[in-house]
């Protein structure tokens, strides 16, 4: 019973068929196909705004040109110390912005606070041009420990990111867990609450592989984003799978209703293990992570028992278990009963 990552889940049926469909004939290539270029108005009525939107196939490749065409090579991305572009990109927005400096800040629960990312780029140029200089602020939605920015914190983060002339990046991998757990509107947490880019993701929630920029204004950045999808070698000839994809998952909602799906069984896992003598939830449980503390024997135990999980690194006690839209209540079930077995 796989637990391990959203990534190892299936795709789901919908998609599959959205790709049968778009499979029928002949299409214009690298972007300029029918499903494609449907993208942007789709996105403008889901957002509420027009926003410009390109497809593409990896959240890493998403993060990465983003911040290379906001960033100049000496400029400075500020971001949480657990965050995915600082830890688990393999210095890929490093590489594709040629050098730019990714400054990890502390947070509790994987969350940027405003106080002290406002003071982190206020000391951070001191020395003027032997220091790097602040250009971004990047915040994930749903954060690496699961837990989900509120709107407001969010607002705050944007005012001082704005205030002093940066620009705001959101990391969307699981964004649609952020939207189904708070309930809202995905303006609310994006561009009415100071978001300039978002990187849109739906391969971890039942896509095969589809991600995608989302600009909120700022046209100029549009050329280069484009230039840099291509020189990256992300300018898919065959785009329109990718652009179906995500098209399948805005449709009647998807998106959300497999997220919704994927938070509840998270939720069924966290209240198995706060009543289990064995265990104890390292962080709050807000989307579809779950942080869990236990003995490394048991860990193994269960491994050994056929439960798939990740082992947070340089932390043999504590085990992450993600679930997806295809976990069943069942499999829940029968985790926490042998979690709880003495």
């Amino acid at each position: 019973m796989n637990f391990k990552s959203d990534n190892e889940a299936p795709v789901h049926p919908a998609i599959m068929e959205a790709l049968v469909k778009a499979n029928k004939g002949y299409a214009t290539a690298y972007s300029e196909d029918r499903y494609s270029r449907a993208l942007d108005d789709r996105f403008s009525e889901v957002f509420d705004k027009e926003c410009r939107v390109l497809p593409i196939a990896t959240g890493t490749a998403a993060n990465s040109i983003a911040i290379a065409e906001i960033s100049p090579p000496w400029g400075a991305v500020m971001c949480h110390q657990l965050a995915h572009i600082h830890n688990d990109e393999g210095g890929a927005p490093e590489f594709y912005s040629s050098g730019v400096k990714l400054v990890p800040l502390n947070g509790h629960h994987g969350r940027l606070e405003a106080q002290a990312l406002a003071e982190a780029i206020d000391s951070a140029g001191r020395h003027g041009v032997h220091n790097v200089k602040p250009s971004l602020v990047s915040i994930t939605q749903a954060t690496e420990c699961g837990t989900v920015y509120r709107p407001a914190e969010i607002r705050g983060i944007a005012e001082i990111t704005h205030e002093r002339g940066l620009s705001l990046h959101m990391d969307g991998a699981r964004f649609a867990n952020a939207v189904a757990w708070l309930d809202c509107h995905p303006a609310e947490i994006t561009w009415k609450a100071g978001v300039d880019v978002l990187s849109f993701g739906v391969t971890k929630n039942g896509a095969m592989a589809a991600e995608a920029i989302v600009v909120f204004g700022h046209p100029e950045w549009l050329e280069g984003m484009e230039r840099r999808r291509k020189r990256g070698g992300h300018l898919l000839s065959k785009m329109r799978y990718v652009s179906a994809q995500l098209l399948a998952m805005l449709e009647d909602d998807l998106w959300l209703q497999l997220a919704a799906d994927a938070n509840a069984r998270a939720r069924q896992l966290a209240q198995g293990i706060t009543q289990s003598p064995n265990a104890a939830l390292e962080w709050p449980v807000e989307a579809n992570e779950v942080f869990m503390r236990a003995e490394p024997e048991r860990l193994q135990s269960l491994k050994d028992q056929g439960f798939e999980f990740h082992i947070w690194p340089g932390h043999d006690d504590l085990a992450r278990l993600v679930c997806s839209f295809a976990t069943f209540e069942t499999e829940v079930d029968q985790l926490i009963a042998r979690l709880s077995a003495t």
